[in-house]
C-alpha cells in the first residue's frame, strides 16, 4: 500500500502529461491513405512531380558550376539526393552506387550536401566518407534545399524535359528504380 500511495501521484501526472499534448493531432493517429498535399497544376515551376524543376546553378566540390540545364543535356534524367553524410544516408547511397548507377548509365547522379558550411568543408565530408568518385555539390546557402524541399533523404527525380518525375524521401530504392525505369 505504501508503493501503490507514492507511485500514484507520479503516474497520474505521467498519464496527463502524456495525454494533453494530444489535442488536435487526432490524424496523426488514425491515419488515412489520402494524398493531402496541395495539389500542384502539372506543367508549372516548382519542385512537385508533374511540375518542371526550376532551373539551378550549383558548385560541386572541385569549384564547377553546375546547371540543371547542362545536367540534363548531356543525360535522359537526373537524380539528386540530399545527404547528411549520416549512416543511413550512406546506406541509401551505397545502393545507388552498387545498383543504381551501373543500371541507369545515361542518367547523373547528384549528391547534394546541404549541412556543410563550405565548398572546402563539402570536400572533406565527401572524401571522409568514401565518396570521391560522385559529383557532390556543396548547397552551403541551402538554395538547393529550400527549391526542392530536401532533407535527409530526399530524392529527387528530373527527366530529360525538366520535369519532376519524384520527390519524396528516399525508402528502399524500389519507387527510385521504376521511376528510373520509367524515364522516357
Amino acid at each position: 500500500m505504501y508503493y501503490v500511495k507514492k507511485c500514484l501521484p507520479a503516474c497520474l501526472l505521467l498519464i496527463l502529461f502524456s495525454t494533453t499534448g494530444c489535442q488536435g493531432i487526432t490524424d496523426d493517429i488514425t491515419p488515412s491513405d489520402s494524398d493531402e498535399r496541395p495539389t500542384v497544376e502539372s506543367g508549372s515551376t516548382g519542385s512537385q512531380p508533374t511540375q518542371l524543376a526550376p532551373n539551378f546553378t550549383a558548385v560541386d566540390t572541385l569549384n564547377n558550376n553546375h546547371t540543371l540545364t547542362d545536367e540534363l543535356a548531356l543525360a535522359d534524367g537526373v537524380v539528386l539526393y540530399f545527404t547528411m553524410w549520416c549512416p543511413i544516408c550512406d546506406s541509401h547511397m551505397a545502393h545507388i552506387r552498387s545498383q543504381l548507377i551501373p543500371e541507369f548509365p545515361n542518367v547523373r547522379f547528384l549528391v547534394i550536401d546541404y549541412v556543410t558550411d563550405s565548398v572546402t568543408s563539402s570536400r572533406a565530408a565527401q572524401l571522409a566518407n568514401g565518396y570521391a568518385s560522385f559529383t557532390v555539390l556543396s548547397d552551403s546557402n541551402q538554395a538547393l534545399h529550400d527549391t526542392f524541399n530536401g532533407g535527409m533523404g530526399i530524392t529527387v527525380i528530373i527527366d530529360s524535359s525538366g520535369t519532376v518525375q519524384l520527390n519524396e524521401y528516399y525508402k528502399d530504392g524500389r519507387k527510385l528504380r521504376a521511376t528510373l525505369e520509367a524515364l522516357p
